[in-house]
């Protein structure tokens, strides 16, 4: 048996889909997109059912690449479809609704956030509802797990729909005005806290602070987390694991075979090995702070955030080609580069992916990384830190910009429902950071793998050399830093924070800091992220973008070390 879940975005449907599985959930990308579903297993009379969850839409008439597959998922056909409203905004909820009570399937209606629309002072005569609509209709409230039992119940004897057409989209938006009519009364009610809440986070003027503060704590609690479970958990297991693995490789196979599986060092950082530093930037580096991530951020999502944080922001995404949507990449870019760069890949077109991709790599760093430039410049005072972020900030807007206006193709506008506060669910939310820390293990720990083969065949053939060699006398010449500088610019590529740690060493000034932070975080991305760019973007596209990196981070490099020169002889 096949069961659809169809709905809105932002009515709580994943929940229920997460209420209504276990933990066997497969995450996949449709055939020749980068648009995901999730499909899963449920138990319905004695037998398992086959779940799906596409992305949700606002109609069947598809005007994005996301609604596209969804209709198609759709068309493909279902045994039944559970159509998933939100029941604080029946009339638009019910577009949809209309439309797949059209194509004739059976169909269940679920009537999520039914504790909201209560308090909220929306009354809806469920049974009154039910005869409008001609099938069953289930109030639920997804966090809490009210009305689920009901809802598995109903698809059991789940029911055709009465044959319904229309023949235009006023004709059935009519018919929706005479079903809320007829089925809901809102009453007046005095706005609570939250609802005050809901408005002044919205609002630019007090909107904007809020969301600096909840960033900032944000990422405060990911980059201190990570740093204890680093340090105190895959750090030692790691340094062990590394010998181990390093005594029996080269006790076992050729000198040629096990310079490849764990280099010539069992130092993880630099042996290229696969079983060493393959495995250590995905497991030890980037998932001690990917989990807390993925946490903090279901918990943004969940209780209603992250959409009031795309419309505060869309103004200033308008600019670069983008739309508010694009902060979701952003926002993980700010805690590994290479979920981000899957999540970019949904982006509505190429030229939207391109500019989400190249913006977010070149100009947000890492929580690792992040952690690092507070650690090397916060004791010469915030405000070179403040340099390095400002820097980047500014170089997003005017980069973004220029290649909005000189590169072709469309940049559509996308619509975002702004759904109200909620506490999240503790289940749910812990079952949306396994299935993305998996995703993120599947996509990344192969890519990474190719590029430790990659970094071994460089070394082998010396080509690692020569390229710190070539670079010493721009490194030295135009941005004003020690000509050893370009072997910490070159394990960058392997570990960006690692590469910052690396200038300690050399004396340098907090000016010299600032400068070498800047361009280590734009000149080029960490192998990890450059391989998940040549699935996203492909050879061509990644080419572009990297060799544009290039040119910007000499470009701004040059003239943050010009400035500083300048100032300091003024």
């Amino acid at each position: 048996m096949k069961i659809v879940l169809m709905g809105n975005p932002n009515v709580g449907k994943s929940v229920i889909f997460s209420r209504l599985t276990g933990i066997e959930v497969i995450s996949a990308n449709y055939p020749g997109t980068t648009v995901g579903y999730t499909e899963g297993r449920m138990k319905l009379g004695g037998q398992l059912a086959t779940l799906q969850d596409p992305p949700g839409v606002y109609s069947l008439d598809p005007t994005s690449k996301v609604e596209e597959v969804t209709k198609k998922i759709f068309d493909q056909g279902a045994d039944v479809v559970v159509n998933v409203i939100d029941a604080t905004n029946l009339e638009r909820n019910l577009n949809l609704t209309l439309q797949i009570l059209e194509r004739g399937h059976p169909t269940v209606v679920a009537l999520n956030l039914w504790d909201v629309a209560t308090k909220k002072g929306i009354e809806i005569d469920v049974r009154s509802l039910e005869r409008e609509l001609g099938v069953e209709v289930i109030p639920t409230v997804a966090v809490s797990g009210q009305g689920i039992h009901e809802l598995v119940e109903s698809i059991e004897r789940a029911r055709v729909p009465p044959p319904v057409a229309f023949e235009s989209s006023d004709q059935r938006w009519a018919r929706i005005g005479e079903i809320a009519e007829k089925t809901q009364k809102v009453l007046h009610r005095h706005p609570s806290i939250l609802d005050r809440l809901e408005e002044v986070s919205i609002r630019p003027i007090t909107g904007i602070p809020i969301a600096i503060l909840v960033l900032y704590l944000s990422f405060s609690l990911v980059i201190d987390l990570g740093e204890y479970v680093a340090q105190n958990l895959t750090d030692p297991v790691f340094e062990a694991y590394s010998i181990w693995i390093y005594d029996l490789a080269t006790s076992h196979f050729s000198e040629t075979v096990a310079y490849f599986l764990v280099g010539t060092s069992p130092e993880l950082l630099k042996s290229f090995g696969l079983l060493t530093t393959g495995l250590y930037i995905p497991l030890g580096i980037v998932l001690p702070f990917l989990i807390p991530f993925y946490l903090v951020l279901g918990f943004l999502e969940d209780i209603g955030y992250l959409p009031r944080l795309s419309v505060l922001l869309d103004a200033l995404m308008h600019k670069v080609g983008l739309h508010g949507a694009a902060i979701l990449p952003c926002v993980l870019g700010m805690g590994c580069s290479v979920p981000a760069v899957l999540a970019a890949g949904m982006m509505e077109s190429p030229k939207q992916r391109y500019l989400a991709i190249t913006l977010m790599t070149m100009a947000i760093p890492c929580a690792s990384q992040s952690a690092m430039v507070f650690g090397m410049l916060a004791p010469y005072g915030l405000k070179y830190i403040a340099m390095v972020y400002l820097t980047l900030m500014l170089t997003f807007v005017v980069t973004g910009n220029l290649l909005h206006r000189f590169i072709g193709g469309e940049s559509p506008e996308i619509f975002l429902e702004i759904p109200p506060y909620r506490m999240p669910d503790a289940r749910s939310l812990l079952k949306k950071t396994y299935f993305r820390t998996r995703e993120f293990l599947k996509e990344a720990v192969p890519y990474i793998a190719l590029g430790m083969v990659v970094m071994s065949i460089f070394e082998i053939t010396g080509l690692m050399t020569l390229i710190g060699e070539i670079l010493r006398p721009v490194i030295s010449g135009l941005l004003g830093l020690p000509s050893d500088a370009a072997a910490a610019l070159i394990i960058g590529f392997l570990r960006k924070d690692i590469g910052i740690g690396m200038f300690a060493p050399f004396g340098m000034t907090p000016e010299q800091l600032v400068v070498a932070s800047v361009v280590l975080a734009m000149y080029f991305p960490c192998v990890a992220t450059f391989m998940v760019m040549l699935k996203e973007l492909g050879f061509s596209g990644t080419m572009k973008s990297v060799g544009l990196r290039l040119v910007a981070a000499l470009i701004v490099g040059t003239l943050l070390n010009l400035i500083f020169t300048v100032s300091a002889s003024a």
